[in-house]
């Protein structure tokens, strides 16, 4: 019979890394899931209309980061922190335009994400005069308040 030569404080290092390892794992994904919402989103008063919009629309059962940050888990970690940084920064200092719109680099997640659920649909569409679905389909995310028979057809 072999003898367990290896010390007692060395496995409950080992079980305690183990078990902190699973709760920050577990914290890590249960604050994913709940800042990917448009609860969450919503709950900052300058995305309050934004949310409220999306509530309206046809994607409503989508959580936010569906579209607006990359589908990979290791650049959703990246965006995610580089863009709650600049939001924290901005809504702390006041500095949150009148209108938000997205930068470059937003408007290129949220393209790859209407491709990965529209790449049918897209594929037989020519993008020649616009670069993004959304520079003619903005308000199908975020419905517009403007009442129907007043919007023009690249508001639907």
């Amino acid at each position: 019979m072999k003898q367990d030569t290896t010390p007692k404080n060395t496995r409950w290092l080992v079980a305690t890394s183990v078990l902190v390892g699973a709760l920050v794992v577990g914290f890590a994904a249960f604050g994913m899931k709940t800042t990917d919402q448009a609860e969450f989103c919503g709950s900052c008063h300058v995305m309050s209309e934004a949310a409220w919009t999306h509530s309206q629309s046809i994607h409503a059962k989508l959580a936010c980061n569906e579209c607006h940050a990359p589908a990979s888990l290791a650049q959703k970690l990246v965006f995610k922190a580089e863009a709650g940084t600049r939001d924290i920064f901005h809504n702390s200092f006041q500095r949150v335009a009148d209108v938000i719109h997205a930068n470059p680099n937003t408007k290129d997640v949220v393209q790859e994400n209407c491709i990965r659920c529209h790449g049918v649909t897209v594929s037989k569409v020519a993008m020649d005069s616009k670069p993004y679905c959304v520079d003619c389909h903005r308000s199908v995310p975020h419905k517009t308040r403007t009442p129907l028979a007043k919007r023009m057809a690249a508001d639907e």
